[in-house]
C-alpha cells in the first residue's frame, strides 16, 4: 500500500497597490461605473439589432458585415487581414451561418449589455463581452471597439467586486465557485492500493 501524498503549491501575491485596486470593496464604485458604462454601449448597439428583421430572422446584415471583411480591395489587404480569420470568416459564409449568428450576436449583445449594467455575473459578462470585441477587431472593425475591449479587461481582473454594487454582491455569495478546487482535493487519510 502506498499514501498518496499531499501536494505543495507555491502562491504568488498581488502587489498591495493591484490587491486594493482590484479586490477591495473601497473601488467598488468606480468599477460600477466602468460597468454600467460598458453595458449601457452593448445595450445600446444590440437595441437596432434586436428590432432589425436583417438581423434576427434572415442574418443579412452580419453576412453584409462577413463578405466586407473578406472582401480584397484593388490594394493592399482586406478587413479581416489574418488569413486564419479570414477563412474562418468564409467558412461561415460557406454554410450560410448567418440566421444563426445573427440571432445569437444581438441577442447576446443585449444579454452582455444587461449583465453589466444590473451587476450580474460580471466577470463572465466582461469576458463575453472581450470576446466580441474581440472577433468585431479581428474583422477589421475598428471603431470603438479597442476602448471597449479594454474596458472589458479591467472589469476581468477586477470581476470580485465589479458587482459589488449589483447582483453580483449576493450571486457569488450563493453560487458555487469552481475555483475553490479544495472540494475536489483527496483527503490525507484516503490510501490508495497499489
Amino acid at each position: 500500500m502506498r499514501v498518496i501524498s499531499e501536494r505543495t503549491y507555491q502562491y504568488y501575491q498581488d502587489p498591495p497597490a493591484v490587491q486594493i485596486l482590484f479586490g477591495s470593496s473601497r473601488f467598488a464604485a468606480l468599477w460600477a461605473i466602468l460597468r454600467v458604462w460598458l453595458g449601457y454601449q452593448w445595450a445600446e448597439g444590440a437595441l437596432h439589432k434586436v428590432a432589425d428583421p436583417s438581423w434576427v430572422q434572415t442574418g443579412a446584415a452580419i453576412r453584409g458585415f462577413w463578405e466586407k471583411a473578406v472582401a480584397f480591395p484593388g490594394t493592399g489587404k482586406p478587413p479581416a487581414s489574418l488569413d486564419w480569420y479570414r477563412h474562418f470568416l468564409q467558412w461561415l459564409l460557406s454554410v450560410h451561418a448567418e440566421p444563426l449568428m445573427g440571432k445569437l450576436i444581438a441577442y447576446g449583445e443585449m444579454l452582455v449589455g444587461i449583465a453589466l449594467i444590473i451587476g450580474a455575473l460580471v466577470g463572465v459578462a466582461a469576458f463575453c463581452s472581450a470576446f466580441m470585441n474581440w472577433n468585431y477587431l479581428m474583422a477589421g472593425s475598428v471603431s470603438t471597439n479597442p476602448l471597449l475591449l479594454v474596458g472589458a479587461i479591467l472589469l476581468i481582473v477586477a470581476w470580485r467586486v465589479a458587482g459589488y454594487y449589483g447582483l453580483d454582491r449576493y450571486l457569488l455569495l450563493r453560487l458555487w465557485k469552481p475555483w475553490r478546487l479544495e472540494r475536489l482535493a483527496v483527503p490525507r487519510s484516503r490510501v490508495a492500493s497499489t
